[in-house]
C-alpha cells in the first residue's frame, strides 16, 4: 500500500512538473504539443508491442476516439499558451477552475442533476480567478487561455467516461493520442495563422526536455498511475490529483522565482481556490465514507 501511495505522489509530481517543461521548452505551444504527442505514442506503441498488449480497433472507433483524443491535444496547446502568455502560476490557477466547469457541463452532456454544492465551491474558484485577472491585466491573453484549457480538462473525462467502459486504458490512450495527432497536424497551420511559430525544429536542449516530457510526465505517469490504482481507489486517485496545481505553482516559486513577479492580490485569489479545492475535496471524501457506512 505504501508504495501504491508514492507511486501515486510521483505521478502527481510528474503532472506538475509538465509545467515546468513547457516554460523550459522554447517551442510555441502548437509545435510543443505537436512533438509531445507524436513521441509519446512512439513510446507507448513500442511498449504495447513489447508487452504484447497491442490491439488493434475497428475505423469507425478509432474515428471516435480521435475526436475525443483531440479535445486533450487542444487542452494542452491551451495550456502551453497560457504558460507562454502568462506565467507558469497564473497557468496552473486558471487550469484549477476545471472543477467549476465540470460542475456546469457535466449535468448538461450526461443529463444528470445539477450538484449546487459542487457549482458553489467552483464559484469560489472564479471568485479567486477574478482577483488574479483584475490585478494582473497584461496576462489576460494568458488568462483567457487558461480558462479555455480548463474547459478542455473538464469535458475530455466527461467523453471519455463511456470510452473506458469498453476499452483497456493503455489502448485508449494510444489511439486517443495518436487521432489527436493526426487532428491536430491538419489544424495547426490554421492555428499558426494566428499565432504564428518561433521554429518547427527542437534544439539539442528542447530534445531533452522534450524527451523527459514524453517518457516520463506523459507514459511514465500514465503507468504509475495504472499501477496504484491496483492498490488504491480511484477516489483516492482523483483526490490527489487536485494536488496537482498546487505542486506545479511551488516548483514555479522555487525554479523560476515566480513570486517576485505577482502582485499580493494574486495569493489572495490563490488562497480563494485552494480553499474550494479542499473544501471539495472534504465533500467527496465525506459522501465515499457515508456511501462505505450505508454499504457496511
Amino acid at each position: 500500500m505504501k508504495k501504491a501511495f508514492l507511486q501515486l505522489h510521483l505521478a502527481v509530481f510528474l503532472a506538475g512538473f509538465t509545467a515546468i517543461l513547457g516554460k523550459l521548452i522554447q517551442l510555441s505551444e502548437g509545435v510543443l504539443v505537436w512533438w509531445r504527442i507524436l513521441l509519446t505514442v512512439i513510446v507507448l506503441a513500442g511498449w504495447l508491442r513489447y508487452s504484447g498488449k497491442l490491439e488493434r480497433l475497428s475505423v469507425r472507433s478509432s474515428v471516435k476516439i480521435a475526436v475525443v483524443g483531440f479535445i486533450i491535444a487542444l487542452h494542452w496547446i491551451l495550456f502551453y499558451g497560457s504558460i507562454k502568455y502568462a506565467t507558469i502560476s497564473v497557468a496552473l490557477v486558471c487550469f484549477s477552475a476545471t472543477g467549476f466547469f465540470t460542475s456546469l457541463l457535466e449535468p448538461i452532456i450526461l443529463k444528470r442533476q445539477v450538484q449546487w454544492l459542487e457549482l458553489a465551491l467552483g464559484l469560489l474558484s472564479i471568485a479567486g480567478l477574478y482577483i488574479i485577472f483584475d490585478f494582473h491585466p497584461q496576462y489576460k491573453l494568458g488568462i483567457l487561455f487558461g480558462l479555455l484549457s480548463a474547459v478542455g480538462s473538464a469535458l475530455f473525462p466527461i467523453f471519455n467516461k463511456e470510452l473506458l467502459l469498453k476499452y483497456k486504458p493503455e489502448t485508449l490512450s494510444l489511439y486517443e493520442l495518436g487521432g489527436g495527432l493526426i487532428l491536430l497536424t491538419l489544424i495547426l497551420p490554421l492555428y499558426h495563422q494566428f499565432f504564428p511559430a518561433n521554429y518547427y525544429w527542437p534544439t539539442p536542449q528542447d530534445w531533452i526536455w522534450l524527451l523527459v516530457l514524453a517518457i516520463f510526465c506523459t507514459v511514465l505517469l500514465f503507468l504509475l498511475q495504472l499501477n496504484a490504482l491496483k492498490k488504491i481507489s480511484a477516489f483516492t486517485s482523483n483526490l490527489t490529483f487536485n494536488l496537482e496545481p498546487v505542486y506545479g505553482i511551488l516548483m514555479a516559486f522555487l525554479f523560476f522565482d515566480e513570486s517576485k513577479m505577482l502582485h499580493k492580490e494574486f495569493f489572495i485569489g490563490l488562497a480563494l481556490i485552494v480553499l474550494a479545492v479542499v473544501l471539495q475535496m472534504m465533500m467527496v471524501w465525506n459522501t465515499a465514507r457515508k456511501n462505505r457506512n450505508i454499504t457496511a
